[in-house]
């Protein structure tokens, strides 16, 4: 064997061995901020969440069949509020264990199983390539060794689908819960005109297509269009200036959503400063955490509703 052909694989268990979660990252016993469990679902006893995502209006993609040939036999891409949660649960419960009681419990609320599988009977590694996994180290599935379930519960006129895959790592079992609730998307662009009538009139316009990552202020691109019109709005009047506030629910501490709603709000500022040509006198920044809502905090249609962000005249 060549050296290269030796060293090669080396780098590559290398590199996964410091990817491997240790230490104090490894036995942390707190969930990831602004993470809860799904309702009437739960998580398998003593384990914390290590990944956490919601969004209102994304794809995810799940397996209602086991794979043929290598390939997909009956894959659904399904659109609207997505959840995305991992679990890492201490060594001790063995996969099978932590898979059956998410199953059971998925059941019991009301899903109707697509599939159930294991490992081989699943599809093997390319089964799980297939799979809308959340990025190391929040969530990891082993090719060689891992239980998928998919389900679907009907509610009226909408469809609700849950995926649970279940793995091992360094002898600690993690799981992720997928919940995936079908609607159409909803308009919620607001242009230029609209903008400078709310301004007009209440002072103030909520915003709903800038749009972040979880617990993140970093501007997606899928935000451009709305910055676009606040940038045409700035252009047109010039002798408006404006305050960016940012806004959350109120799931999670208050501290921590003070500072993210702020920092969002700058994050709006800046890309209108560097890419739009705004000046910078005519923006300011707040952030109000979730102390102004506009909807119930109770329930997720009204926690959608503060998670906004505002153009506040002066």
């Amino acid at each position: 064997m060549a050296p290269h052909q030796i060293v090669r694989p080396l780098i590559l268990l290398l590199a996964l061995c410091l990817l491997a979660p240790t230490g104090a990252a490894a036995q942390a016993t707190r969930d990831v901020a602004g993470a809860r469990d799904c309702p009437g679902v739960g998580r398998f006893a003593r384990s914390v969440i290590t990944g956490y995502e919601v969004k209102d209006f994304d794809a995810a993609r799940m397996q209602a069949a086991a794979f043929k040939d290598g390939q997909p036999a009956d894959v659904r891409r399904l659109e609207g509020k997505v959840t995305r949660i991992a679990y890492r649960s201490n060594p001790g419960p063995s996969i099978l264990e932590v898979f059956r009681n998410f199953e059971t419990q998925l059941t019991k609320i009301g899903f109707e199983k697509l599939l159930a599988c294991e490992t081989d009977a699943c599809g093997g590694i390319p089964f799980t390539e297939a799979i809308d996994a959340l990025p190391i180290p929040q969530m990891w599935i082993d090719g060689f060794n891992y239980h998928y379930y998919a389900g679907r519960r009907i509610e009226g006129a909408r469809e609700i689908f849950a995926s649970v895959v279940v793995s091992e790592n360094n002898r600690e079992i993690y799981a992720q819960l997928t919940i995936a609730e079908t609607r159409a998307i909803e308009n919620k662009m607001v242009d230029a005109a609209a903008m400078s009538k709310g301004l007009r009139e209440t002072g103030r316009i909520a915003l709903y297509g800038i749009y972040f990552d979880t617990d993140r202020a970093v501007l997606k691109p899928e935000s451009r269009p709305a910055l676009e019109q606040i940038a045409k709005l700035l252009a047109a009047e010039a002798q408006l200036n404006v305050f960016i506030v940012g806004h959350t629910d109120s799931q999670g501490p208050y501290a921590y959503n003070l500072d993210l709603s702020r920092r969002r709000a700058e994050a709006i500022a800046e890309e209108l400063v560097k890419n739009y040509r705004i000046g910078a006198p005519r923006l300011r920044t707040a952030g109000v955490a979730h102390l102004a809502p506009v909807g119930s905090n109770g329930n997720e249609a009204g926690r959608a509703l503060n998670r906004r962000v505002e153009l506040v005249a002066p």
